[in-house]
This record gives C-alpha cells, structure tokens and sequence, in this order.
C-alpha cells in the first residue's frame, strides 16, 4: 500500500483541520481573513503536490493516481481559490462570512479530489458526500438571511435524495457484478457477454445521480433557487469544483467499468445531453436575476460538456476536458463581475443594475463582455475551442441530431449573452457600483485574461487533457 500516492489528500485534510483549530482560537471578527489566506496557501502547496504525484494505486485499489485524476484535481483546486479569493472581497462590505467558509471550500475540494482517484464505488460516494455536506452548510453560511437558508434547506433535501438514487444504483451493481471495483466489474461485463436487466438498472441510477450533480435535466429543478440565494463565491465554487467531480465520476465510471455497455447508455447521455442544452438556452431568457440567469447557464453549459461524454470515444474525453477547462476560467469571471456588483456595501444581483457599467467601470464592463463572447463560443476565445472540440467529437461519432440542437442551443443561449452585454454598454447609465475589492479584481482580471489568452495555453492544456483520455480510456 503506497500511502504517498494520497500525499495531497493527506495535506489538504491536515490543513483544513489546522485552520479549523486556529480559527477557533481566535477573535472571531478578526478569524476570516487569516483563515481565507491560509486556505489559498494550502491549495497553492495541494496544487503542487498533485502535479508531483506519481502514477499508481493505493489503498488495496481503492485510490489511483493518474494524468485524468490529476487533470481533474487541478480543475478543483483553481476553483477553490478563486472562490475564497472571492470570498476576501464578499467580507468587506455589509456581509461578513464566518471563518468556517474557506475551512469547507477545502473539505468540499477534498471530497472531488477523492471523487477524481476514485476506483471503487464506495470511494467514490464517500467522496461525494464529504464534497455535497461541505456545500449544503456553504449555501446556508448566512444563516440570518432567509434565501440562503432556503437555498441550503432546498440543496440539502434534493440531494439527499440524489445521494439515495445513487446509493441504490451502486447496490444494485454490486448485487449483480459481486464487487465494487471499476476493473473486476468491468472484467465481470466482458466475461459473460450478457448484462444481467438489474445490472442496467443499476447504471441507470449512477447515471441519475451523477446527473443531479452535474445539474443536468431533469434533475436541475434545484439549480436557479440555489444559486440565487447562496452567497455569491459559494455559487462561484458550485459552479466550479463540483461539476468538475461529477464529470470526473461520470467519465471514469462510464469509460471504465460500464464501457462494454455504453450502447446501452449513450441513448441516455444524448437525451440528457439535449434537454440540459435547450431547456438551458430557453429557460434563461425571461431571467431579470444575473445569478439565475447563470444557473440556467451553467445547465446548458454541462449538456455540452455531456455531448463530449455521449460520443464515447477518446476524442470526446478530450473535448469534454478542455471544455471545462474553457468553463472554469470563463465561468469565474463571470462570478467575479457579478461579485463586484455593490452599491454602498450592498450586492445588487439583478441584470437592471448592469446599466452604463461601460461608462462608469469600463475595466468590469470589458471583463464580462469577453467573458460573454466565450460563452457564446466566439473565436479566438476559451469557449470557441471547448465546443468546438466537443461539437467534432459528436459529430465523426455519427451523433448528427445531438450536434444540430447543439447549434440551436447556441444560437438561442447567444441571445441572453448579448443581452448583458447590450444593458452594460448601451442602457442609461444607472448609480455607479462601489470599487470593487482587491482581491475581487485580481480574480476578475486574472479569468478575464486566461478567456482571451486560452489559445497560448491550448498545446499543453489539450496535451494534458489527451494524456488524461489515454489513462481513462487507454
């Protein structure tokens, strides 16, 4: 057992639980700021423990380490930060975080680092729920302020149920398969040629709760009240890290051990797939919220990342990587604009107050601009090449009708982009917002510039998302 291939795990947990002690100890006005900046000194220290990690497995097969785990990780912990650097800038006005928060941001990344080394299915729900548990009391932080409550109250009880539905379908695959391992299941499919009906069943409720992760359709319905109501860094992380687990879990459990059956499941990945894309376009255009709108957003944006999975092919391992990749940088800028939206200390969160940002602030208004364009998929930035790889994918996989409502979800999700872009630049100047904190710009401009310089950084992105598809696919 080769203890050291969990060495970033092992760090990241130490720390938390340091940071967690030290914040206790202190005053707690004055515990958040330290806290928040030891948390960040953690990831940076995780972040190069995990580019460091050799290949292998550990724990009696339970953990593995490879370029996929590794790619997913980095995702993770880039998240990570940038929401706690949010979080730093979120404190300085009327709201104040308790020191708590950057503490779970780790324990909530610990968990999807878990869920990326998963190779067992009990690994990957221990995982799971250390990240989902962090996220339910991250959502609720603000516990005097009724739509956070809400927001971790609606967050708590659907994914609870989530939780269940992937519980159920991992028993059913051990009842069949007789283990929880990727490889002896996946041995155990290609053996007998025949997939038992429970066997299908099971993979369909993986499949499903996987899904809610993800906040793909049907199971999105708690995505728009729960990013209004958290706090605007804790929607930034959601955003993020999570998704990023999901998709780690879903990809390695569907190119491994259930890969002998993926034309029993690609159907329910395509329809998936087109659902979140459609219902993600239509559903955010009558949105006056900024962080509703971006819920929907975010739905449309994981059935394009799905479209790379319903290929099943290396090609849309690769896509979907780089994909969210170009999500991750784009995504966060996006958070940092809408977390410097305040006036006198107050957020202000609705697509109204978005009004002469290009006069009054022209850097912000700028930030989002391009940060809008890459969501459209507008060349020569970070969006262009996530959904063009994943659009080739599906279509030399012969996915013709999946690739033509990509398009229309496209056109339409262009519409609502536009539209944030048209009200800062072209509608009557509203009351300027305040200046926005440090470490609020410094996030804002740091994604605003990895959007528009992702075509330097493309080679070794899709060479580490290649390596990651060759050690997941071979």
């Amino acid at each position: 057992m080769n203890w050291l291939l969990g060495l970033p795990e092992l760090v990241l947990a130490i720390c938390a639980l340091v940071i967690l002690s030290a914040g206790v100890l202190q005053k707690k006005d004055e515990a958040f700021l330290p806290c928040a900046m030891l948390s960040i000194g953690a990831f940076v220290v995780t972040g190069f423990l995990v580019v460091g990690a050799p290949d292998g497995i550990a724990y009696n097969g339970l953990f593995v380490v490879d370029a996929f785990s590794r790619f997913i990780k980095l995702l993770a912990i880039i998240g990570g930060a940038a929401a706690i650097a949010l979080s730093i800038g979120y404190s300085d006005g009327q709201r104040k975080l308790p020191f708590e928060m950057p503490v779970l941001v780790l324990f909530s990344t610990l968990g999807t680092m878990v869920m990326a080394s998963s190779v067992n299915l009990m690994t990957l729900f221990v995982g799971l729920e250390l990240s989902s548990l962090s996220i339910y009391i991250l959502c609720a932080i603000e516990r005097d302020r009724l739509g956070a409550a809400e927001a971790g109250l609606k967050y708590f009880i659907l994914g609870s149920l989530a939780s269940g539905l992937l519980l159920y379908g991992m028993s059913l695959v051990y009842g069949y398969a007789g283990t929880m391992e990727y490889a002896p299941i996946a041995a155990e499919i290609n053996g007998t040629g025949i997939v038992p009906l429970g066997l299908v069943i099971g993979t369909v409720f993986i499949i499903v709760g996987l899904a809610f992760k993800l906040s793909a359709v049907p199971f999105h319905m708690w995505t728009p009240d729960v990013y209004q109501g958290a706090p605007t860094p804790v929607t930034a992380y959601m955003a993020g890290a999570p998704k990023f687990a999901a998709f780690a879990l879903i990809l390695r459990v569907m190119s491994g051990p259930f890969g002998a059956m993926s034309p029993r499941w690609q159907m329910l990945i395509e329809v998936i797939a087109a659902l979140s894309m459609l219902f993600g376009s239509f559903a955010a255009i009558p949105q006056h919220n900024i962080k509703r709108l971006m819920a929907y957003s975010s739905i449309g944006h994981m059935g394009y990342a799905m479209m790379g999975l319903a290929a099943a092919s290396p090609a849309g391992t690769t896509g979907t990587l780089v994909y969210l990749a170009a999500y991750l940088v784009m995504n966060a800028g996006t958070f940092g604009v809408i977390a410097a939206m305040r006036r006198r200390g107050h957020e202000v969160t609705e697509i109204s107050d978005l009004a002469g940002l290009g006069r009054n602030n022209p850097g912000l208004a700028l930030i989002l601009a391009i940060c809008m364009f890459s969501m459209i998929g507008a060349p020569p930035l970070a969006g262009f090449f996530g959904k063009f790889m994943v659009f080739a994918a599906a279509w030399h996989a012969g996915l013709y009708p999946l690739v033509a409502v990509g398009a229309v979800s496209a056109v339409v999700g262009a519409f609502y982009y536009l539209r944030l872009v048209k009200v800062a630049y072209f509608d009557a100047p509203a009351v300027p917002f305040d200046r926005p904190a440090p470490s609020v710009s410094f996030v804002s401009i740091a994604m605003g510039l990895a959007t528009v310089l992702f075509l330097i950084g493309l080679g070794p992105i899709s060479a580490a998302a290649q390596a990651a598809a060759r050690a997941l696919i071979g």
